[in-house]
């Protein structure tokens, strides 16, 4: 087969998330384009989710319901067959509000007597005072209609998910669709046993819109890029569906999931569904392909792609370097219907918040991470270690470009640490040019971050930065070769919200030789960072240790002994070590996320951080004013 000039369409598969575009594809098709390519793309998982909760879809689900028995009906699936065309009047005008097309609806909607209320409702029970007064008072006063109004939209569709879940596909999620088939999975056959099995609705939606989308764009070459293990399973569906009715177009596989657990794919099966897979950034491995396909390059000299030769897996990989970041181009989001995302509102907390509400063009300032030495992390691989900045100038002039045709001012950098240099130098950029934009993004918690330069930061259009405290315990922040301590990191994050900006934690439990004494202790200095306003949002997540990081390579430097790999030739990330503590560390987790769910919403910031554990836990060794007096030694 040769393809001298191919026309390329890459895909955003289901799910990924609703209210902005994942960037894989702008980057590959603005890439692409500016290297005379018949480039497109579309976003399958937006347009998934809009084709369900529709007034077209609604009746499917309804009768996928009603097949069940009313004896085995749950609440969530009676309240829906109950009020079915409550849920059939509302669902146009609440996706029409939710995407920024009908701010009217908005009052009714915070009438509370609008949107059918299912179980997801009953949370908002939780904020209502003794008084029974208005129970989001709290977070929005007398105005603030448009944001509360989303609110409940979005807990309107939570309770439509979870309705698809119960009636027609108990792995459906909005961000994480099938996780488990693909997370780690060292063998292929839960994932071709789902494939496999009959077509639910989700999956025949799926195949429908695929269909529609091959017949506009007639690609010869189509490009899946799964970020996360839960788009996987879509990605794999929508493959199977192009195979069955267009088995000459040619399939690629690549993206953030198969840079991390698809390294050693040695399953045959993968390529009933794709004819390659790529590994690290797509940009070298596409050109080296499209030239293979074309006949102008050999096999051979493939880069950083598997193929299945004579029915074995080949990886081939000639060594041809990387393009320059500086290189890469612009992303564009041509073609991509940015006013049908969905400005979700699930979390009240105002920096939590931006993950899932409003567009945010998102943005690389620099390619990998200027620090890479994390114990925790994937240094190792390409996406990480290989570090690559472009200039100043390039990326304003790539903003500038950016906002002319997206007609939106919101970025979010989606680095795995920003380089303060860069940042400096950005803001320097966009300050000469007066460019107002507003901007968010990724970065360590460094002693580099001055007051002065969070100002500049600031000036610039900076409202948000997240960044990992991962254990706030000095021991193990040294073990993790972190390269921060607590009483920097709060000094740093005070600095930030002091210029306005709202700081995000990554916060994390689980870590080789972490006690419960610590847990606890770091507990209480998370409650401290909150008191102190140097946090306002965090998230809990649970080490865990993979084959690509300094601990999964070096265990014994970190006190535990790895466990066997399951046999098989698909998945191979995470792995599963004996620790000596022997802490039951998930059932400590309930606690840290209960009481930081509490921290966010400004609650219980005085109590003791014992009292959220169920079992005795020992008293923190902390003092309970230590984040205060290194504000204090600091600012004096």
């Amino acid at each position: 087969m040769t393809l001298a000039t191919p026309r390329i369409l890459s895909v955003i598969p289901p799910m990924t998330q609703l209210n902005t575009p994942y960037p894989a594809t702008a980057y590959l098709t603005g890439f692409l384009r500016e290297r005379g390519f018949h480039a497109e793309q579309t976003d399958l998982a937006l347009a998934l989710v809009l084709d369900l909760l529709s007034k077209e879809g609604l009746p499917k689900l309804k009768a996928a319901a009603e097949a069940i028995p009313p004896k085995k009906r749950s609440p969530t699936l009676k309240t829906f067959l109950n009020q079915f065309d409550r849920y059939l009047a509302a669902i146009g005008p609440a996706i029409a509000m939710l995407q920024g097309r009908d701010g009217s609806i908005a009052h009714r909607i915070c009438s509370r007597a609008f949107l059918p209320e299912g179980p997801r409702f009953a949370a908002l029970d939780n904020y209502a005072d003794d008084e029974g007064g208005d129970p989001l008072a709290w977070a929005f006063g007398a105005l603030g209609v448009q944001d509360r109004a989303r609110h409940l939209a979005t807990l309107f569709l939570n309770d439509l998910a979870d309705v698809l879940r119960e009636a027609v596909d108990t792995r459906f999620e909005f961000v994480r669709y099938g996780e488990s088939l693909a997370q780690s999975q060292a063998s292929f056959n839960p994932l071709a046993t789902a494939l496999a099995a009959p077509p639910t609705l989700v999956d025949t939606t799926l195949e429908k819109l695929t269909l529609q989308a091959i017949e506009h764009s007639r690609p010869d070459v189509v490009l899946l890029s799964v970020p996360f293990p839960g788009s996987v399973y879509a990605a794999f569906r929508i493959a199977k569906t192009i195979k069955a009715h267009f088995p000459a177009i040619v399939t690629v596989l690549g993206g953030g999931y198969v840079n991390t657990e698809l390294r050693e794919l040695a399953e045959p099966r993968v390529f009933d569904y794709f004819d390659y897979v790529t590994l690290d950034d797509g940009e070298k491995p596409l050109l080296a392909l499209f030239e293979y396909l074309a006949g102008k390059r050999p096999r051979l000299n493939l880069v950083r792609t598997f193929a299945r030769v004579d029915g074995a897996v080949r990886y081939f990989n000639c060594g041809e370097i990387d393009i320059p970041f500086e290189e890469v181009g612009t992303p564009t989001w041509d073609g991509l219907p940015l006013d049908r995302y969905l400005s979700l509102l699930d979390m009240l907390n105002p920096m939590h918040r931006l993950w899932s509400d409003g567009h945010w063009n998102k943005l690389t300032v620099a390619h990998g991470c200027y620090w890479k030495k994390c114990s925790f992390c994937d240094v190792s691989l390409d996406y990480i270690g290989r570090y690559d900045a472009a200039s100043a100038k390039t990326l304003v002039d790539r903003i500038e470009r950016i906002v002319e045709e997206t007609g939106h001012t919101g970025f979010h950098f989606v680095d795995e640490a920003a380089p303060p240099k860069g940042l400096r130098a950005m803001a320097e950029e966009l300050q000469r040019r007066n460019l107002a934009i507003s901007w968010w993004g990724n970065i360590r918690f460094e002693k580099s971050f001055t007051p002065e330069l969070c100002l500049q930061l600031a000036d610039s259009g900076c409202i948000a930065v997240s960044g990992g405290l991962e254990v706030a315990s000095d021991r193990l922040l040294t073990l993790m070769k972190k390269g921060v301590s607590v009483d920097q990191v709060a000094r740093v994050t005070r600095a930030f919200t002091d210029a306005g900006i709202l700081v995000h934690a990554y916060l994390m439990y689980g870590f080789p030789t972490q006690t419960i004494h610590d847990t606890v202790d770091a507990l209480e200095y998370v409650r401290q960072l909150f008191a102190e306003n140097c946090i306002q949002s965090g998230f809990f997540h649970r080490f865990a240790c993979t084959v690509h990081s300094p601990v999964g390579k070096n265990p014994e430097e970190y006190g535990i002994k790895l466990q066997p790999l399951p046999p098989g030739k698909f998945a191979k990330n995470d792995v599963h070590f004996i620790d000596p503590t022997g802490v039951d560390h998930d059932r400590l987790g309930k606690a840290l996320n209960k009481a930081l769910y509490n921290y966010m919403h400004g609650i219980c910031l005085d109590q003791d951080v014992r009292s959220w554990f169920d079992d005795r836990v020992p008293k923190p060794r902390v003092g309970r004013n230590f984040i205060a007096k290194a504000l204090g030694a600091h600012y004096g």
